[in-house]
């Protein structure tokens, strides 16, 4: 089964073919918004900027920017918590894609901390953000591009960056077949729900990332429901006010 998931990771999802789009995206952006409620996807992103904003002495006011942010839904729980701790929160959603754009405009519509921009990943200016994440973001790239991106992602942020993505197994990638043809038609979703889970990692691909990078301060961890949070400490992290 495991050498089957492999196979499948090979095959390129359909969100990631930028020469289609449309209203069939748009709404397969709306269903993997259930999805991501189903299977608790903001968890690990939560657990993530607490720990980089706790390392950087609990400041009063975090700026985050969600690379690859899709409509950004996963983000509503950071300022929820951002509320609950009383701390001025600001969020820019990035994404290469004007369906998700607009989405994402819609979705956060009555929220002024939230920001939308389309712009690729590596033409965003340094250190622009406190803490940099990527939900479902990574496993997009092939391997050996992964630690460009990632050391990318350190780049734009001040503290760190917390990456949440999926457990590479049989089970979640069952789930999501599933789940995905239970709540949605849409073939996006269809097709890259499970595929998503096939992209996904295992425990010795954050070994070899973490080698890669050559990053003493990268933790992971395997979190609810197969997911992992690895959360990427900058070498001389910013102590914000």
């Amino acid at each position: 089964m495991f050498k089957r998931l492999r196979q499948r990771a090979a095959e390129p999802e359909l969100m990631d073919d930028f020469a289609k789009g449309g209203p069939e995206l748009r709404e397969a952006l709306r269903h993997l918004r259930r999805l991501n409620r189903i299977f608790a996807a903001a968890a690990p992103t939560l657990l993530g900027v607490r720990r980089l904003w706790m390392e950087a002495g609990r400041p009063a006011s975090l700026s985050i920017l969600d690379a690859g942010s899709g409509s950004g839904d996963v983000n509503a729980h950071l300022l929820n918590w951002a509320d609950r701790n009383k701390i001025a929160m600001t969020i820019t959603l990035v994404d290469l894609t004007e369906e998700a754009c607009v989405e994402a405009r819609i979705l956060f519509r009555n929220e002024p901390r939230v920001k939308v921009i389309r712009k690729d990943l590596f033409a965003l200016q340094e250190g622009i953000a406190d803490v940099v994440t990527g939900t479902q973001f990574v496993h997009h790239f092939p391997e050996d591009e992964l630690p460009g991106v990632v050391e990318r992602l350190l780049d734009v942020s001040r503290l760190g960056v917390v990456i949440n993505d999926i457990h590479r197994h049989f089970i979640p990638w069952s789930a999501v077949w599933l789940t995905a043809r239970l709540i949605s038609k849409n073939p996006y979703i269809r097709h890259d729900g499970p595929l998503s889970v096939a992209k996904g990692f295992r425990s010795s691909d954050w070994r070899k990332l973490q080698l890669a990078l050559e990053n003493p301060h990268m933790t992971y961890s395997w979190r609810p429901l197969f997911r992992y949070a690895v959360v990427i400490q900058k070498t001389s992290p910013t102590i914000l006010p």
